[in-house]
């Protein structure tokens, strides 16, 4: 089993305490690949448009950007953390997911994401870890991954792990526990299932190329879905 682990901040705080946790409990066999942002991608978007406008990989950033979509293609299973920031995921977290724009549905999305399955872990303080969950969430979703597991928690004392409260700390290893429970019985030879907001989103983009390339044939996002064969008969979603 293949897990790829992409970190919102590189502090090992109760983030990364709550993400070992998780990965404990998944079992020891699987072969982890971590990234820890800003690190592993140091760089904003600059939204220059060369990835959709030409190719993704002349991305002034695609040292990193390539690097860290081939680990998540290769994966069975993908983790993502983050600590809410003002109610939000990190900055690092969003200038990583900005570089992804390519791969949202409207675009050229990656076959192999309609296929993933997705794990998400974020805290906070106070308020803010569901919607921090929800700036990862978006993106995943129009990347075509339908399912997605949050576990989120609201600390409610202490940012410091060991001033956390036992009680405390033990009920978020039960949750994180019976979420890799889950997560370790699936059968990872088989596809996770795509769901029906999926089907309609991508149905939805798929006519709206059909009627950019009747405009311009030589439009990069429409060439990529002719090429694909989704304007015709084939679904990123069915495995031959």
């Amino acid at each position: 089993m293949k897990i790829t682990v992409i970190n919102g901040t590189e502090i090992r705080g109760v983030t990364y305490r709550l993400k070992e946790i998780f990965l404990k409990e998944i079992g020891g066999a699987a072969d982890v690949s971590e990234f820890y942002l800003p690190k592993d991608c140091p760089r904003f978007c600059a939204g220059c448009k060369t990835c959709f406008l030409k190719d993704e990989h002349l991305c002034k950033d695609a040292e990193y950007i390539q690097k860290i979509e081939k680990s998540l293609k290769e994966a069975d299973l993908i983790v993502f953390t983050s600590p809410a920031y003002v109610f939000h995921a990190t900055g690092a977290m969003k200038a990583m997911l900005d570089h992804f724009g390519y791969r949202w549905m409207p675009h050229r999305p990656a076959k192999e994401f309609f296929g993933k399955r997705a794990v998400i872990i974020t805290q906070c303080l106070g308020a803010g870890a569901k919607s921090s969950a929800n700036d990862i969430k978006d993106s995943l979703a129009w990347w075509g991954i339908s399912e997605i597991k949050v576990c989120r928690f609201k600390l409610m004392s202490d940012v410091i792990w060991d001033n956390i409260p036992e009680k405390k700390r033990s009920k978020m290893t039960a949750r994180l526990s019976k979420t890799a429970d889950r997560m370790r019985k699936v059968d990872y030879t088989k596809p996770a299932h795509t769901n029906l907001v999926v089907k309609c989103k991508f149905n939805a983009v798929r006519m709206m190329q059909a009627g950019l390339g009747k405009k311009d044939p030589d439009y990069t996002d429409y060439k990529y879905w002719k090429e694909q064969g989704w304007l015709d008969g084939e679904r990123p979603w069915k495995r031959r």
